[in-house]
């Protein structure tokens, strides 16, 4: 499998090394040999049709902050052109999410799209304001378009509310889908922490982006549900549909209230199946009951008509965490396109 990068931050750098590290180990589990022919940043690219090393695409980030200065890469370059004209099988968007200005890696999707290529997303933005349109687009190809890593990371809640969904009816989805706010309202509940100096330790720890807005405003939550809502229950959803209400400058009475009673904050995004309606909203929950969860975990709980509340935990952030969730598409890409 051929696979082009684009965006060689956290995640990018995680699943070059993981591509690298795993490569045997694939091979003998599923038939799938990988190479990286193409890197892109956004100040260069890397390409090589015979595979380029993982080791010196880092080493040329750390050196001189693009992929670009590695042996035989260019500085400034055409990425659409490129991205058409690469022999390729798959294309991995790992750029950051930016929902203020998703048009550049939507036009990328559609681009490998347009020429054969199968797409593997884990920048959310395309698909918060363009899923139904990018998801018919890869019908109209005949390619693949898989993004389980944009929601939950490496923890698989697509995957799980695919399985709830074949057996049963999904009436409700409502999760903690953010670790930064969920680590900031935690720090104010569990140490009594003010809004402002629990939101200074989230930036500190590297929960929190130097611009914490798309957390805090409840905007990377609402993406989430749009994507849960579109993949799961085919809602045709766009962020725009989503009702939504952060976290900034949370009070402390309100934290201190919900203890009285028994209970916590949490910022929570909710999507009710039989309503239609999509939300984000700081909601108390039971405190020690399956949805408070400490630090940066996420907890996504699904009602179902027959089997009731499942509710799964785990990490929902992280260069590594992601990584593997792109692996777990790419061999799911493998499979669907005629993978032993």
């Amino acid at each position: 499998m051929r696979i082009v990068l684009i965006g060689f931050g956290s995640v990018g750098r995680a699943l070059a090394t993981l591509l690298e590290s795993r490569r045997d180990e694939l091979y003998a589990r599923t038939g799938m040999s990988t190479k990286l022919v193409c890197v892109m940043d956004s100040r260069g690219a890397a390409v090589s049709h015979s595979g380029l090393d993982a080791r010196a695409l880092l080493a040329a980030k750390e050196a001189s902050g693009t992929v670009g200065a590695v042996e035989g890469g260019v500085l400034g370059h055409d990425e659409l052109g490129l991205l058409r004209d690469v022999q390729a099988d798959v294309v991995v968007e790992s750029s950051p999410s930016d929902l203020a200005r998703p048009r550049p890696a939507i036009e990328r999707m559609k681009a490998a799209m347009g020429s054969g290529k199968h797409v593997v997303t884990v920048n959310k933005a395309p698909l918060a304001v363009a899923m139904p349109a990018l998801v018919e687009l890869a019908r109209f190809n005949r390619v693949e378009l898989r993004y389980s890593g944009t929601v939950g990371a490496g923890t698989p809640v697509l995957a799980t509310a695919r399985t709830l969904g074949a057996g049963d009816t999904i009436l409700k989805i409502r999760g903690i889908m953010n670790g930064t706010t969920n680590f900031i309202l935690w720090k104010m509940a569990a140490e009594g922490e003010t809004y402002a100096a629990a939101l200074a330790e989230a930036t500190r720890l590297g929960y929190a982006e130097t611009d914490p807005s798309a957390d805090v405003d409840g905007i990377d939550t609402a993406t989430k549900v749009v994507i849960l809502a579109n993949a799961i229950l085919r809602m045709g959803a766009t962020v725009k549909d989503v009702t939504i209400s952060g976290i900034r400058d949370f009070p402390k009475a309100r934290i201190n209230e919900a203890a009285g009673r028994g209970e916590t904050m949490k910022l929570i995004g909710e999507i009710d199946a039989e309503a239609r309606t999509l939300s984000v909203s700081p909601q108390a929950v039971a405190m020690h009951g399956p949805m408070d969860v400490p630090r940066a975990l996420n907890a996504v709980q699904f009602t179902l008509a027959r089997a009731g509340e499942v509710t799964l935990v785990g990490r929902g952030a992280g260069g590594n965490e992601t990584a593997t969730a792109i692996l777990r598409d790419l061999v799911d890409v493998w499979h669907a396109s005629g993978g032993a």
